[in-house]
């Protein structure tokens, strides 16, 4: 597949055939850039950086899953009118399915890889490369990915540079200092184990000295014998809150937590107002949710 090359802050942020756009969602035809984006917390780093020059669209609806979520036929013939498309680019699932036909119905539209410029952490087996897709939960990770966001604005439209990086500056700020919080209420936590039904969470247990245990074996549910060993790996780490998302299925974590005489708690990788979200994120596995 070819690919381009687009300076951003010193990150070289490759251009990649992909794209996506909300069902029924047709951009505006206002002079506003219309920006697709694979997943609801890219809308918002879009929205920080573009402010009221850009139209955003989101492609995984909330709620859906982008390992497993297909394109409708709506949305295939909205994203023929999509100037720009910021990809994950870190291999997830949809992207890696959906990559031709989105091609195909819009080869001219501006498409930036938001990853270009991460390293990336090893994965399931199934997942391209070996490595782990969820990138931008971590909100280091996440200051990149908005670099080369920013740098595909000005691409399109130069003549606004100074608004998108200005909006990013402010923002890029905003990141640090959630960044810088997050680490100093997790201190304390270094070393210690969560427990999650799927394995989103390595990238924020990276950053702050966590480990993460999943429920999942290889994208599917355990079995008895998995159920089992994980009780007693909970038991014996004394875990006593086990971690699920509303995206996927509660029943082993509820399973488990029973066993344990512990509880479930909900924290979201998808949710669209991120800063937020990772803050709830930070205290919950802070034991303050």
């Amino acid at each position: 597949m070819m690919q381009w090359l687009l300076p951003a802050a010193g990150l070289f942020c490759i251009v990649l055939m992909a794209g996506c756009l909300g069902d029924d969602a047709i951009p505006a035809d206002d002079g506003r850039i219309s920006v697709a984006v694979t997943i609801p917390p890219q809308e918002e780093f879009v929205r920080e950086i573009g402010g009221d020059k850009v139209d955003v669209m989101v492609l995984v609806p909330p709620g859906a899953s982008p390992h497993t979520y297909e394109l409708t036929p709506g949305q295939l013939t909205a994203l023929g009118s999509v100037r720009m498309y910021a990809a994950v680019g870190s291999g997830i699932e949809f992207e890696r399915a959906w990559m031709d036909k989105i091609v195909g119905v819009n080869p001219g539209m501006l498409l930036v890889n938001c990853s270009a410029g991460l390293t990336f952490l090893t994965g399931d087996e199934d997942e391209e490369g070996g490595t782990d897709p969820h990138v931008w939960l971590s909100v280091r990770n996440a200051e990149v990915m908005v670099e080369n966001i920013c740098a595909g604005l000005v691409e399109i439209d130069p003549d606004d540079a100074a608004y998108f990086e200005a909006n990013r500056d402010r923002y890029l700020d905003d990141l640090r200092t959630l960044d810088t919080g997050i680490a100093a209420s997790l201190e304390d936590r270094k070393g210690e184990r969560i427990m999650v039904y799927h394995p989103s969470w390595a990238y924020f247990a990276r950053d702050y000295g966590l480990v993460q245990i999943p429920i999942e074996d290889e994208g599917k549910e355990p079995g008895p014998q998995g159920i089992e060993r994980l009780i007693m790996q909970a038991e014996a780490d004394n875990i006593t809150v086990v971690f699920a998302s509303p995206e996927y299925s509660t029943k082993s974590a509820r399973v488990i937590a029973d066993a344990i005489g512990g509880r479930v708690a909900l924290v979201s990788p998808l949710e669209a107002n991120y800063t937020e979200n990772m803050k709830h994120v930070a205290a919950a596995f802070g034991g303050a949710a």
